[in-house]
């Protein structure tokens, strides 16, 4: 199973979260990321994030990063968007 937690904060505060879980095993680990992104986006009512190189390096090292103001074009009424991956089938 793979399961992706998404956490919105404000004020230092999280304000929204959501678990996204994907039981598929015919998928790649990219695409489960993708879709649950676009999940979670579609949940929250946002625009799709852009994966800036600073925000991929992060998750590549950490499992998690945050999306700011300046990965997505319309402006958010939070300060960032966390994603971390909690759980994955190797």
């Amino acid at each position: 199973m793979f399961r992706l937690w998404a956490k919105i904060f404000k004020d230092n505060r999280m304000i929204k979260d959501m678990v996204v879980c994907n039981d598929s095993t015919e998928l790649r680990r990219t695409q489960k990321i993708m879709m649950a992104i676009d999940e979670i986006c579609h949940t929250f009512d946002l625009a799709k994030p852009i994966w800036l190189e600073s925000t991929i390096k992060d998750f590549k090292k950490h499992d998690k990063t945050r999306f700011t103001k300046d990965n997505f074009i319309e402006a958010i009424d939070f300060d960032y968007l966390e994603i971390q991956v909690i759980e994955e089938d190797f």
